[in-house]
């Protein structure tokens, strides 16, 4: 889940605008989190999928 859905507790404002320093603690924890950190599980599963796919593709043809 990205950060500009999510709705502080402390202040009921979006996480992204960061009104409070709850907002703008938890923005900057899920900045954070690196290129696959938005990705839901499901993704991450489908992509790995693919990932040993190709690689079985490529192992066979070799």
């Amino acid at each position: 889940m990205t950060y500009d859905r999510l709705v502080c507790a402390n202040c009921a404002a979006p996480v992204s605008q960061g009104r409070c320093p709850v907002c703008r603690a938890n923005r900057r924890h899920l900045q954070q989190e690196g290129p696959f950190g938005g990705l839901n599980p499901v993704t991450l599963i489908a992509l790995l999928v693919v990932l040993v796919a190709a690689l079985a593709l490529v192992a066979q043809t070799a």
